[in-house]
């Protein structure tokens, strides 16, 4: 079994910022992406962005220069600084993990997703 658990949504205002946090635990052999989706009412789930445990940084065109994604490898967490909200920034942002398993499986697992909502 594997948990991802988030932390640090809320409400903010447009300029805001946040800083979304995520830790892993259970049975983890190894991690080799982690990073966060969001999925906002009425859409699908997006990438916003990842972190491979090789370093190499994905993020969506949306969100590049504003949002900042960092990892400890060694603690298998994942933090989301985010700056400049906007509006359309509002979503549930859930964390995800390509977990090594001690077993020997390798799958996707989320979080339960944490909101954040920018308004004024």
């Amino acid at each position: 079994q594997v948990q991802l658990v988030e932390s640090g949504g809320g409400l903010v205002q447009p300029g805001g910022s946040l800083r979304l946090s995520c830790a892993a635990s259970g049975d983890i052999l190894s991690i080799s992406a982690m990073g966060w989706y969001r999925q906002a009412p009425g859409k699908q789930r997006e990438l916003v962005a990842t972190k491979t445990s090789g370093g190499s940084i994905n993020y969506a065109d949306s969100v590049k220069g504003r949002f900042t994604i960092s990892r400890d490898n060694a603690k298998n967490t994942v933090s989301l600084q985010i700056n400049s909200l906007k509006p359309e920034d509002t979503a549930v942002y859930y964390c995800n993990a390509f977990v090594l398993t001690r077993y020997g499986t390798a799958s996707d697992y989320w979080g339960q997703g944490t909101q954040v909502t920018v308004s004024s």
